[in-house]
């Protein structure tokens, strides 16, 4: 099964400046018609939908610390080892790829982060597809942090990467 990985860029708005509400000068009304436009079906298909942010003046001169691309590179480099050992013999080989029937398999979960899911997928209504892609971006990120089962934590920012799309299925 082959994978392919593809970033899709969009405004959210009309203008392009939502939300910063000190240039956007869009209505609810368009934004929520502007963003209304993608369907459904393809943001389902969208793993991670995430807003990029404005940079603060401080994070755009590095006052703040944070991870250097070479510590990114690093663990990203981890985590895919640690799916090639857990699906070498397996006929995938990363966590997005996980069949559906499997999920359960490999996306081992703790009583918290088990809670957690549940209480989003009734919150939010979610399908089964919307469900798995959670499950399997939680997988990841669990693997990044070197976790064996997925956590809250892992649950929780997978789920953050999702809400966006909420957003957009109107």
């Amino acid at each position: 099964m082959n994978c392919i990985n593809f970033v899709v860029p969009m405004n959210a708005c009309p203008c392009g400046y939502f939300p910063d509400r000190e240039r956007c000068r869009c209505t609810e009304a368009e934004v929520h018609r502007y963003q209304s436009r993608v369907s459904r079906p393809l943001l389902e298909r969208i793993d991670i939908c995430t807003e990029v942010k404005k940079l603060s003046y401080e994070d755009l001169h590095g006052m703040q610390k944070s991870e250097c691309s070479f510590d990114i590179r690093g663990r990203v480099e981890r985590a895919g080892r640690i799916q090639s050992r857990r699906y070498q013999k397996e006929p995938f080989r990363f966590n997005s790829a996980i069949p559906p029937g499997r999920i359960e398999e490999f996306c081992r979960m703790d009583g918290e982060a088990r809670r957690r899911i549940r209480d989003v997928y009734e919150a939010k209504k979610l399908g089964a597809r919307t469900y798995h892609k959670i499950l399997k971006v939680a997988r990841t990120i669990a693997d990044l942090d070197g976790a064996e089962v997925i956590g809250k934590r892992h649950v929780s920012e997978a789920v953050s990467y999702r809400d966006r799309t909420w957003e957009c299925e109107g």
